[in-house]
């Protein structure tokens, strides 16, 4: 009750806001694995009407599939190499940057920061451009002569190396905010002890850097293990099944071949592999905090 002796309406901003919060959540995460889940167990395909109660047949038939596995290695191999590479490269930039030696801070913040914010769609158009065996930039300017995105040694190396050309100016921003968040004080006894600058990254900035470290990590992983578009794009799984990763299999299953069914098996399995390794990664960094 109030001073006037009147119940407070429950129609204010801060319940509207929460009651918004939960519808959102509720259409756009809760219900989208819920129907993934229930699609799993039907044979499905929307085109005509078809959702027939099949049990777990779609995820014997997944588990009984090769290029599902070889899928899930690409996918793996795809997100190991850019995650590292996105982690290091991010990490020394924004050092770089952070260091009292750097020039044109802001100019180079916003240069690194562009390609992110750059649709994938037209990027990936962009490095096919370059990729091009007869006209494209890199192997003209290399001298080379290799078809890249059509070459089963290259196709995936150089899916990647966008990926991470793209994705990188992510972890460099996260990275420099977490630099300028480091007490100043730490660095200034290290001084006073006569460390040199490697001494101070190896003992002082990387252990401090760890959280992080763990949330780009994380997720960059998430991200990764869902990537297809550029795949889509660029590649479209070829050559033969080299660059087919999961979610481009889901892809293919649910709107080329219509098959609803098996692509939300695919999607609960990537769903749990995700959740698998996100707790992983949160109990490795937990022991090492405690340790």
């Amino acid at each position: 009750m109030n001073e006037k002796g009147l119940r407070p309406s429950i129609f204010n901003l801060k319940n509207i806001t929460i009651v918004l919060l939960v519808l959102y959540f509720a259409v756009f995460l809760v219900y989208p694995i819920y129907k993934a889940f229930a699609g799993s167990l039907h044979d499905w395909n929307p085109l005509i009407d078809k959702y027939n109660f099949v049990g777990l047949d779609n995820y014997k038939d997944v588990l009984a599939n090769k290029l599902f596995w070889k899928s899930m290695e690409n996918t793996f191999v795809f997100t190991f190499f850019a995650v590292v590479f996105r982690v290091v490269i991010g990490l020394g930039l924004a050092v770089l940057l952070y260091s009292k030696l750097a020039r044109f801070k802001t100019f180079f913040r916003g240069m690194f920061y562009m390609p992110t914010i750059t649709p994938l769609v037209a990027v990936s158009f962009v490095w096919m451009w370059l990729y091009n065996p007869q006209f494209g930039l890199i192997n003209k300017v290399f001298n080379l002569d290799i078809n890249w995105l059509m070459d089963s040694q290259w196709a995936m190396p150089a899916i990647i190396f966008m990926t991470v050309w793209k994705d990188f100016g992510y972890a460099t921003v996260i990275f420099l905010a977490g630099l300028m968040a480091l007490p100043d004080d730490v660095y200034e006894a290290a001084d006073i002890d006569g460390a040199n600058k490697w001494q101070k990254f190896r003992s002082i900035t990387w252990p401090l850097l760890k959280p992080t470290t763990l949330f780009v990590v994380i997720t960059s992983l998430i991200a990764y293990l869902q990537a297809y578009i550029q795949i889509l794009i660029m590649t479209k799984g070829g050559p033969g099944t080299d660059t087919y990763v999961i979610s481009y299999l889901i892809y293919d299953e649910a709107f080329e071949k219509y098959n609803f069914g098996t692509a939300s098996a695919m999607a609960v399995i990537l769903f749990v592999v995700i959740g698998i390794l996100t707790l992983i990664m949160f109990k490795i960094t937990g022991k090492e905090e405690t340790s």
